[in-house]
């Protein structure tokens, strides 16, 4: 509930604290007093439209503070949470108007959007007047308020749950068959590309691994045709060695007749044959280690012309031909295998559009009992309003064809205001005071399913009296009894049913000049201001004994 509210600054307002209790609150004060500037400043900082024109003349800035005491379990609660907005204890709503007409909202003195203000107010509190143009006006809201009426909300979302299903049912077929079309128009070009790519088994990373592996050959191919001509020259066909060898085996046979004189020369031979034969062992080492193989060179540079040839065939680099071979084959598969993999989609679509219709057949019987539950509730409330030959009736349409998120219905609350009329939607059929009376039959048979904790009614017994007069103020205590009521009122009948009672007025410092600014003053009535004020109301200006009796009698019947 809304349990405080204060206001600085704002029109006639100039510092204003309220204290607000559970049960029926009524404002009350003379016709021009500042009521109306109280509801707009709550309206200010629930998320209405600012204007600097709202700024108390000469200040630079207004500002309202709103407190709600509000249930753990909550509904604004779990807003505060998606919005990441902390939450704990009273939750403080707070608007600030400049003069020059910019505004700021704080939500537990955080910082938030306008947009989100309005949407936490929808769950708080909920206006009602004449001129109400939101709450039970606005036919977008009368589904989801039959579905509270009859209890119908967990169907509701199982319905909006198995719409959703169908519809991702629906588009998972869609966006399957289209991409089997596609893939149709091009079947014999991507069965040629997918052979192709299978047969040339391109690989990530390919490319740069071959260009590196040919570049490494050319050089080696260099240094390897030195290495084997030099190998050539030392143990080839040109090779001195066996010419060394055998003079020097000619040698060592003349050994024994000139001992002195060969054995010189026979070990500077066998040294130089040594020598030879190491640089041959070095150098097939080398030729070795060269790693250069010109078939193998060859099929490199085959390998990387393929590549890019398909590169440039199919259109990009040749680092993208394995994505491009897994995509082909993906169309490929998907083609083969489409039709039946088209058919599974579309029978499960066709099975989700079933169960849907069926949940949303049931939901629609079931709404049509609770309709006429709901007509019946609340034309039993229409006679003791003064509204006992008007007829409210709720309009549904039911549609399979135009089926939603939330069913196939079309929910509209219609009255008739005498007989012989034709019924029509509330807002255009019936008039300011009726529409008002029409309302609370409404919420009073609405109060405990689907309310706001906050219900603000507006001058709705303007224009009745007496009886009526009295069945409003009934109601309103009724409503009381589940939500906070808050009602600004001319009626006394109404007046004498509060638990809370706040006079409204217009107050001035003393001896001030007559066109001196003013303020408007809120004070909360004891039990022998109210027998006054209920007095004036019902005598007006001068207040006479016979007044204040009929006040008494009313605080009694009320009690």
């Amino acid at each position: 509930m809304l349990s405080s509210l204060s206001i600085r600054d704002i029109v006639l307002i100039e510092k204003l604290d309220l204290v607000l209790n559970e049960g029926l609150t009524v404002l009350t004060g003379e016709t021009g007093a500042g009521k109306s500037i109280l509801l707009d400043a709550l309206s200010l900082a629930l998320g209405g439209r600012g204007d600097g024109a709202l700024v108390r003349h000469g200040e630079a800035k207004g500002q309202v503070t709103a407190v709600f005491d509000l249930a753990p379990d909550h509904p604004a609660r779990a807003l505060l949470t998606e919005a990441d907005i902390a939450d704990e204890g009273d939750l403080i709503v707070r608007r600030v108007q400049m003069a020059d007409g910019r505004t700021r909202a704080t939500i537990n003195e955080q910082p938030v959007s306008v947009q989100t203000l309005r949407a936490l107010s929808t769950r708080l509190v909920e206006l009602h007047g004449q001129h109400d143009d939101r709450a039970l006006v606005n036919p977008a809201t009368h589904r989801t308020l039959l579905d509270a009426f009859g209890g119908l909300g967990p169907r509701a979302e199982a319905v909006s749950g198995l719409w959703r299903a169908w519809r991702t049912a629906t588009t998972a077929a869609a966006e399957e068959r289209a991409r089997l079309e596609a893939a149709a128009k091009d079947a014999d070009y991507i069965r040629h590309a997918v052979a192709e790519l299978e047969a040339l088994a391109p690989e990530v990373g390919e490319e740069a691994v071959l260009a590196e592996r040919r570049t490494a050959m050319m050089r080696s191919e260099k240094i390897a045709g030195d290495l084997a001509e030099a190998l050539d020259a030392v143990g080839g066909g040109g090779s001195p060695v066996p010419s060394l060898a055998a003079a020097m085996r000619r040698l060592e046979r003349r050994a024994g007749e000139a001992q002195d004189m060969v054995r010189p020369a026979v070990d500077a031979l066998g040294q130089a044959l040594d020598a030879l034969e190491s640089a041959r062992s070095h150098l097939e080492a080398a030729v070795r280690d060269a790693d250069f193989d010109p078939r193998e060179l060859e099929r490199i540079e085959e390998r990387l012309f393929a590549l890019r040839a398909a590169a440039r065939k199919y259109g990009g680099a040749i680092e993208d031909l394995p994505a491009l071979a897994a995509r082909f084959a993906a169309n490929l598969a998907a083609l083969d295998r489409g039709a039946t993999r088209l058919a599974a989609l579309d029978r499960a679509a066709g099975e989700a559009e079933a169960a849907y219709g069926k949940a949303a057949a049931t939901l629609s019987a079931e709404r049509k009992k609770a309709a006429g539950n709901l007509e019946k509730a609340v034309n039993a409330e229409l006679p003791p309003l003064k509204l006992e030959r008007a007829l409210f009736s709720v309009a549904l349409e039911s549609d399979p064809a135009a089926a939603g998120p939330e069913g196939q219905d079309r929910v509209e609350f219609w009255v008739r205001t005498n007989p012989g009329t034709r019924p029509g939607p509330m807002m255009k059929v019936a008039s300011g005071g009726e529409l008002a009376r029409f309302l609370l039959a409404l919420k009073v048979v609405l109060a405990d399913r689907g309310s706001a904790p906050t219900l603000i009614f507006d001058e709705i017994d303007t224009g009745v009296g007496g009886a009526v007069a009295d069945a409003i103020g009934q109601r309103l205590a009724r409503l009381a009894g589940r939500v906070q009521v808050l009602a600004v009122t001319h009626a006394p009948q109404v007046a004498a049913r509060a638990g809370n009672h706040f006079l409204i007025a217009k107050t001035s410092a003393a001896g001030a000049k007559k066109d001196a600014p003013v303020a408007t003053k809120v004070s909360i009535l004891a039990e022998a201001e109210r027998r006054e004020e209920i007095a004036r109301m019902l005598a007006g200006a001068s207040i006479t004994a016979e007044a204040r009796a009929a006040a008494d009698k009313l605080l009694q019947g009320a009690g």
